[in-house]
């Protein structure tokens, strides 16, 4: 079992920077892929990045990239989400998951509450 619990979403605006922070519980945190996701009003949810157990391999949604960088802290159980030149289009749920390999279309088993971020004209 994985539970995790996002934070660090709020009001930016465009061109400015937000770092999210993902704290996992349970034991098995350190040998999870784990993702992020981002769910628009009025649009399905989409991948935004992943990364490996181990750290060393990490992949983008072609939207995010250079943009946007994932880490992994598994002293902290942790995992965020570096957000650099925000634009409105940015402006979304994001959620965290954990699953088993870092790539867009695989399962994830394990998510959180999601938080809001917000990104002003």
């Amino acid at each position: 079992q994985v539970q995790l619990v996002e934070s660090g979403g709020g009001l930016v605006q465009a061109g400015g920077s937000l770092r999210l922070s993902c704290a996992a519980s349970g034991s098995s945190f350190s040998s999870r892929a784990m993702g992020w996701f981002r769910q628009a009003p009025g649009k399905e949810r989409e991948f935004v990045a992943a990364i490996s157990w181990t750290g060393s391999s990490t992949v983008y949604a072609d939207s995010v990239k250079g943009r946007f960088t994932i880490s992994r802290d598994n002293a902290k159980n942790t995992v965020y989400l570096q957000m650099n030149s925000l634009k409105t289009e940015d402006t979304a749920i994001y959620f965290c998951a954990a699953g088993w390999v870092a790539r867009p279309t695989a399962s994830y088993d394990y998510w959180g509450q999601g938080t809001q971020v917000t990104v002003s004209s």
